[in-house]
């Protein structure tokens, strides 16, 4: 790859209103620690859980970069208007306008590093495209479904692609008929199950249910978080991970390794992802056949096909321990960037290093931006 004339000015967007905001602040000290330096210019953009994007100096945030990025409220606040006076480019621009003492920044590039609802759901990516700049990752529609865990169920399974049984129940539907959603629920699943937000990540309010006791708090949390809640069969089964990239020369998708987590907890919690530093262990590659090996990277780019994915995206899947077959649970878009994440690690031990990755992903969405400004926006007989 061809270092470019000038530094790119990369803005990392990172922070966001969502549950899963403090892992953003991981994921993204991660992200801007391995972008070359000569290659960019990174511009970190903190947005607070309010929504409010905050203008971070890069020498302010340098000591934090081992750890989380701080989001500095003091700093100066900034939106990303569809049109600038920038000569065409996307700028920051201060919310005093542009004539205020801020001055604007503009960017060439921009990569979010959040996760969860109103980050990685389609709704930051759609102001991205309305802004007119490059984005790391799927655009609105991948984004859009790859989120909500129930519409990308029905989506692979219409594509040929097995999942376990599940239910989706929405707010006003738990709120008016309580009694209804426990009745269908206990008829159709057996125990356990697994209830679970359905646009949330990283195992936030995801409760296992044992018993018809347990049922209804696990529902009650899982509606604190979200708005629809998913109820999903449990199964024995081994959880397997693979990490997707669009392919820059098109057609097939790359895929990794698969690699495999072996929770010490029951299952791969919040709390073992991220809280008890011994509460996974991460199986890189995993120990399965090679034909296991072959038939689980078949599968991650059906579904980076199915989902209508870009740029990124790492595909979980379930192997069932009964009947030895791959079941999948779901993808993340903006997939963990720590030093704890698979994404990165699959991709390393599949021979593409933190930087490089890095780099291609930025390569693909300043060649998609490129593909899309090509397209005619106008109809003349």
């Amino acid at each position: 790859m061809t270092k470019p004339t000038k530094r790119l000015r990369v803005a990392v967007l990172y922070g966001g209103r969502s549950g899963e905001h403090e892992i953003s602040l991981i994921s993204a000290a991660s992200v801007i620690r391995n972008l070359d330096p000569t290659r960019y210019e990174v511009i970190p953009v903190g947005i607070d859980k309010e929504g409010v994007w905050h203008l971070n100096d890069l020498k302010l945030i340098e000591s934090h970069l081992q750890k989380a990025l701080p989001v500095f409220m003091d700093t100066p606040r900034v939106m990303l208007p569809p049109t600038t006076d920038s000569g065409g480019a996307g700028a920051l621009v201060a919310l005093g306008g542009v004539g205020s003492a801020t001055p604007q920044r503009p960017i060439d590039v921009v990569f979010p590093v959040m996760h969860g609802p109103l980050c990685e759901d389609g709704t930051i990516q759609g102001l991205l495209e309305l802004a007119g700049v490059p984005f790391v990752g799927a655009g609105v529609l991948g984004s859009a479904v790859g989120m909500d865990k129930g519409v990308s169920k029905r989506l692979v399974s219409a594509a040929g692609i097995d999942t376990a049984e599940f239910r989706t129940f929405r707010w006003d539907d738990w709120k008016h008929g309580r009694a209804r959603v426990l009745d269908e629920i206990k008829r159709s699943l057996p125990y356990p199950m697994f209830v679970k937000p359905v646009n949330l990540g990283s195992s936030v309010g995801i409760h296992k249910v044992k018993s018809a006791g347990e049922l209804e708090p696990a529902l009650e949390d899982a509606f604190r978080y979200d708005s629809k809640v998913l109820v999903e069969r449990g199964i024995a089964a081994r959880e397997i991970e693979l990490s997707a990239l669009e392919n820059v020369d098109g057609g097939e998708p790359l895929i990794s390794v698969a690699g495999e987590i072996i929770p010490t907890h029951e299952f791969y919690s919040y709390e073992a992802k991220y809280l008890d530093e011994g509460g996974a262990a991460l199986e890189i590659p995993a120990k399965i056949s090679e034909a296991q090996q072959k038939e689980a990277r078949a599968i991650a780019a059906k579904v980076f096909r199915a989902l209508e994915l870009e740029g990124m995206a790492r595909v979980d899947l379930f192997l069932d321990k009964n009947t030895g077959k791959f079941l999948f649970n779901e993808v993340n878009t903006i997939p963990g960037f720590t030093s704890i994440s698979m994404y990165p690690k699959l991709w390393e031990a599949s021979g593409i290093g933190s930087s490089d990755l890095l780099n291609r992903l930025i390569e693909l969405a300043i060649a998609r931006h490129g593909r899309s400004n090509a397209l005619k926006r106008d109809w003349k007989s």
